[in-house]
C-alpha cells in the first residue's frame, strides 16, 4: 500500500493537468511579436511577454526533443553581503517543491515550516556555543517532524516520468539557471510543472539540504584550482563583489543560514522582468510562445534594483599572492578588463587564441612543444561587468616559478611587438567560427548561446 500511495502522491499533480486540460477551453489564436535577425543561423525567435518574461526560441530538428534552460539574472554578486551564499541556497530549495507538489498535507507542514523560520532566525542571532547546540537541536527536532509531510525528490520523479533527461541547475556570479532536456511531446506538461515551480517554491528539507551545501564548501577548501581562483578574483576585485563573495558563500555565513533572506531573496529576484526563457529543438514556435505565455505570463511584474557597483582601482603594480595546497607548484598571472558587452573582450578573445589554442598558438610551439615548462595555458573568464585573463603554467624539473612566469609574459610581449605570423589571427577567427558552429549543432549550445548574450547583457545581434 505504501508504494502505491506514492505513486498515486507522484502522478496526482501531472493528472491534474491532464484533467484541467479536458475542461479547459483553447484561448483564442492571437499574434506574438517577436524580434528576429536576418541571417542569424539559429533563427532565433526575441519575445518579450507583458510581464517582462524574456522568451528565445529557435527550431532545430535533429530529434523530437528540446533543450530547456530558464536562466534567472541573480547568482552571488547580488547576493547580501552580509549572507551570501543565498542564490545558491535558493538553486537547490528551487527543487524541494511548492504547496502544491511535494506535500503530503501542506496545511500541516506550513504549521511546522513556519515554525523553522523562526527557529532558523532566533539561531543567528545567538552567540554562546551551549545556547546555539540546544536551539539547533530545536531546529533538528521540528525539521524532522516537518519531514514526515515532504515527499523528497518529487520534482525530479515527474521530470523523470516524462522523459525528460539532464535536470540539473547551476548557480554563477552572474546567474541561476535550470536546465532540462525534454521531449517534444511532453511539452506543456513540462511547462506547467516548470511554471508552478517558480510560482510558490516551499522552503521545505532545509535542515538536510544544509548538508549537500557544506559539502560543496569542503570540497573548495580543499581544492587547490578552487582556491587559485577565488584568491585572483579577491585581488583584482577589492569592491566588486566579484571578489568580496564567493557563490557558496563564506563558512560564517553557511552556519548562520536565514530562511526568511532566502525567501526575501527569491521574492526580489525571481521575477519576470529578471528572467530569460530559452528552448532550442523540435516544436512550433507560435505554439510554443502562447504555452510559455500562458504558464509564466500570470507571474506579476516587478523591477528589480539594477545592480551598480564602484569602479575597481587602476592595478599599477603586481598583486602577488601564495595560495598553498597538495597540487603541484604552479604559477598564474591574471589580467583585468571590460565587461562581456566592450571591445576588451574581443580582444582577449583574440589574444587568449593567439597564445593557445592547442596546435599553433605561441604557448603552444614556443614553451609547450619547446619543452621549455612542463605546461603552460591561457583561459578566459568573461562576465558581465569585467573579464580577466589568465596565464599559467607548471614548472619542468628543476625549473623555477619566476622562470615559468618570465617565459609566459615574455610571449605576451611577442604579441604586443607584433612578432608572430600574419596568418594567425584570420587562422583564429576561423578557428572560433568553426567551434561556434560546432556548438551550434546540439540544443544544448544553441540554448546556452542565446540565454548567455541575454544574462552577460551582449545584445543578440552583436553576440551572433
Amino acid at each position: 500500500m505504501k508504494v502505491l500511495k506514492l505513486i498515486l502522491t507522484l502522478s496526482a499533480f501531472l493528472c491534474n493537468y491532464f484533467i484541467l486540460s479536458a475542461q479547459t477551453k483553447t484561448p483564442p489564436v492571437r499574434a506574438y511579436e517577436y524580434n528576429s535577425i536576418p541571417g542569424d543561423p539559429l533563427k532565433a525567435r526575441m519575445y518579450t511577454l507583458k510581464n517582462g518574461l524574456k522568451v528565445y526560441l529557435s527550431v532545430y530538428k535533429d530529434g523530437p526533443r528540446f533543450q530547456s534552460m530558464i536562466g534567472v539574472k541573480a547568482g552571488s554578486k547580488t547576493d547580501p553581503a552580509d549572507a551570501t551564499g543565498l542564490a545558491h541556497y535558493l538553486e537547490h530549495m528551487l527543487f524541494k517543491g511548492t504547496d502544491q507538489y511535494g506535500t503530503k498535507d501542506y496545511a500541516r507542514e506550513k504549521i511546522l515550516l513556519d515554525s523553522i523560520f523562526s527557529l532558523y532566525d532566533a539561531y543567528g542571532k545567538l552567540k554562546d556555543s551551549l545556547q546555539r547546540v540546544n536551539a539547533y537541536r530545536q531546529i533538528d527536532a521540528v525539521s524532522g517532524a516537518a519531514s514526515q509531510y515532504a515527499i523528497p525528490n518529487e520534482f525530479d520523479k515527474m521530470m523523470t516520468a516524462m522523459g525528460v533527461d539532464g535536470t540539473n541547475a547551476f548557480t554563477s556570479v552572474e546567474q541561476t539557471v535550470y536546465i532540462n532536456d525534454v521531449p517534444s511531446n511532453y511539452l506543456e506538461p513540462f511547462l506547467k510543472v516548470s511554471a508552478e515551480r517558480f510560482r510558490k517554491p516551499v522552503m521545505r528539507l532545509f535542515h538536510t539540504e544544509l548538508e549537500a551545501v557544506y559539502e560543496e564548501k569542503n570540497r573548495a577548501l580543499d581544492n587547490d584550482g578552487r582556491k587559485i581562483y577565488e584568491t585572483t578574483l579577491a585581488a583584482l576585485f577589492q569592491k566588486h563583489a566579484y571578489g568580496t563573495q564567493t557563490t557558496i558563500g563564506t563558512v560564517e555565513h553557511l552556519k548562520n543560514p536565514s530562511l526568511r533572506k532566502i525567501q526575501e531573496y527569491f521574492e526580489k529576484y525571481y521575477v519576470p522582468d529578471n528572467m530569460v526563457i530559452s528552448f532550442s529543438g523540435d516544436f512550433n514556435p507560435d505554439e510554443v510562445i502562447k504555452i510559455i505565455d500562458k504558464r509564466f505570463g500570470t507571474m506579476k511584474p516587478k523591477a528589480v534594483p539594477a545592480f551598480t557597483f564602484k569602479p575597481e582601482d587602476a592595478i599599477t603594480s603586481p598583486i602577488v599572492k601564495e595560495v598553498y595546497g597538495p597540487d603541484a607548484e604552479s604559477v598564474s598571472i591574471s589580467f583585468r578588463f571590460g565587461g562581456a558587452a566592450s571591445n576588451d573582450a574581443d580582444m582577449i578573445t583574440m589574444v587568449d587564441m593567439i597564445l593557445n589554442n592547442g596546435q599553433a598558438g605561441l604557448f603552444d610551439l614556443n614553451l609547450n612543444q619547446a619543452q621549455k615548462v612542463l605546461s603552460s595555458g591561457s583561459s578566459l573568464n568573461i562576465m558581465r561587468d569585467y573579464s580577466v585573463h589568465t596565464l599559467s603554467g607548471r614548472a619542468r624539473d628543476g625549473q623555477e616559478l619566476d622562470q615559468v612566469r618570465d617565459l609566459m609574459i615574455g610571449q605576451l610581449n611577442e604579441i604586443k611587438n607584433g612578432n608572430f605570423p600574419d596568418w594567425l589571427p584570420g587562422a583564429v577567427i576561423n578557428q572560433l567560427k568553426l567551434e561556434r558552429a560546432k556548438s551550434f549543432e546540439s540544443n544544448s549550445g544553441r540554448a546556452s548561446f542565446m540565454l548567455s548574450s541575454e544574462i552577460n547583457g551582449v545584445a543578440y545581434i552583436n553576440a551572433i
